[in-house]
C-alpha cells in the first residue's frame, strides 16, 4: 500500500524576517498615535482643539 498523499508547504519566513514582520506594524501605530495625540494636542486650529478637546481631558493630556 503506497501513501500517496501530497503535503502541501506554506512557506515560512525566517526569524528575523517574521520578527520585522511583527515590528514594523507596531512601530507605525505607536508613530501614527503619537503624532495624532501630540499634532492635536498641540494645534493652533481652534477647529481640531474643540474636536478632540474631551478625548484629551479623558486621558488627563493638557490642552491649555
Amino acid at each position: 500500500m503506497s501513501d500517496n498523499t501530497s503535503s502541501i508547504s506554506t512557506p515560512s519566513l525566517s526569524g528575523a524576517a517574521e520578527q520585522t514582520a511583527r515590528i514594523a506594524p507596531a512601530l507605525a501605530a505607536i508613530l501614527l498615535g503619537t503624532f495624532l495625540v501630540l499634532g492635536v494636542g498641540f494645534a493652533h486650529s481652534d477647529a481640531i482643539h474643540n474636536a478632540a478637546h474631551d478625548s484629551r481631558h479623558s486621558f488627563a493630556f493638557p490642552c491649555h
